[in-house]
């Protein structure tokens, strides 16, 4: 499974579940938007993960499983066997790290080193077995990363990775579409494996150990208008084990979470029921149809706070939200308006979907092979 085609169905209502498996990471990036370090113990059950993921059938499964974290490959065993569930039933399986098994020495004390006896190099058998059972695997890499774990130590990995047969892609982040880092590491990357390595480039956003020095997304000029929020398509199994309808990464830790952004619990639910509450709650098919402000404007009862998410996140308790929703989003006449607002956000593939929610610039490095980048005095800085 390649970059392109994971990105292009992130629209798609259901058609994904991102599932933290740990909140623990060997790393201390400066701009981890979980707040990740090796000694936070906060990680979902993984008898209510495999329950969970056990509950797919092959007529009722996300296209694409995302194991995420924290760094899910602190749990190699559990990741490998969260693949082997999801892949009986149809579902395909990627896996984002952090590289730390990679690091040869080069990167700042502690942590697991990569190899048999700290062999340079190699990937640990355990890790190795985990990469292996996935459909693609993605490496993260920006500035924060590098003091972490040096590219040459990354790059050497994806080749190993490669070699063994799997699809392989960079999720790269830096400051926007003007940052001198981003234009020498994608050369890099370009150098490195001859545009046969796709990446997905997204901006620092002000959240976890980035709260207090990352700028916020710029706002479009009418709050009012409509603005489909995407990021309500998939499922986000949270560290504690609950379901969320965001991945938004507050509203994905803050409890308790807002009613109509609760999809259940792993120890209670299982994919089915998720499923159903995601797709049939006239509040999500609206959010992913006109987006949170226009619904507040149209329908809110109660003061406007000033972000997106912010304000998505107050509707919970708006009685005349949910009633306004459902009289313009149930039954199935909602179901069509989010089908409708789905193909829309996919017409332009993988690259409209990162120019709307990722770095513009870089859109197109997210299809491997795909067209050349613009000089960088030429780029669409946004």
């Amino acid at each position: 499974m390649e970059l392109a085609e994971l990105v292009a169905r992130r629209p798609f209502p259901a058609a994904g579940l991102l599932l933290g498996l740990t909140r623990r990471c060997p790393l201390s990036c400066a701009h981890c938007s979980t707040g990740s370090d090796l000694f936070t113990r906060e990680e979902p059950d993984a008898g209510h993960l495999e329950r969970f993921v056990g509950s797919f059938t092959t007529e009722n499964r996300p296209d694409v499983v995302m194991l995420t974290g924290g760094e899910p490959l602190l749990r190699p065993a559990l990741a490998e066997r969260l693949s082997t569930l999801a892949r009986g039933a149809g579902s395909r399986t990627a896996l984002l790290s952090g590289m730390f098994f990679a690091r040869s020495g080069g990167g700042r004390g502690g942590g697991v080193r990569g190899g048999r006896g700290g062999r340079r190099g190699a990937i640990p058998p355990a890790v190795l077995r985990a990469i292996r059972s996935v459909d693609h695997f993605s490496a993260s890499l920006d500035v924060h990363h590098e003091r972490e774990v040096s590219r040459a130590d990354v790059f050497r990995a994806l080749h190993l990775v490669r070699e063994e047969g799997v699809a392989v892609s960079l999720h790269l982040t830096g400051t926007g579409g003007s940052d001198p880092y981003l234009a020498d590491l994608t050369r890099a990357v370009e150098m490195e494996f001859g545009g046969r390595v796709p990446c997905l480039v997204n901006e620092v956003r002000p959240f976890g150990r980035a709260a207090s020095w990352a700028r916020a997304a710029r706002t479009g000029p009418d709050p009012e208008a409509a603005s489909p929020c995407s990021m309500a398509a998939w499922p986000v199994v949270a560290f504690d084990g609950r379901v969320l309808a965001c991945c938004n990464q507050d509203a994905v830790d803050r409890r308790p979470a807002p009613a109509h952004l609760d999809l259940g619990h792993i120890a209670e639910d299982d994919w089915a029921t998720v499923r159903r509450r995601a797709l049939e709650s006239p509040v999500l098919r609206m959010l992913r149809t006109v987006g949170p402000a226009h619904l507040a404007a149209r329908f809110g009862s109660g003061p406007r706070p000033g972000s997106y998410c912010d304000g998505c996140r107050a509707l919970g308790g708006d009685a005349a939200v949910a009633a306004g929703a459902q009289s313009v989003a149930g039954g199935a006449a909602g179901e069509l308006l989010d089908l409708t607002a789905a193909m829309r956000g996919s017409r332009e593939g993988a690259q409209g979907v990162v120019r709307r929610h990722g770095c513009a610039a870089y859109a197109p490095l997210v299809v491997a092979g795909g067209p050349a980048l613009p000089e960088a005095g030429e780029r669409d800085i946004r």
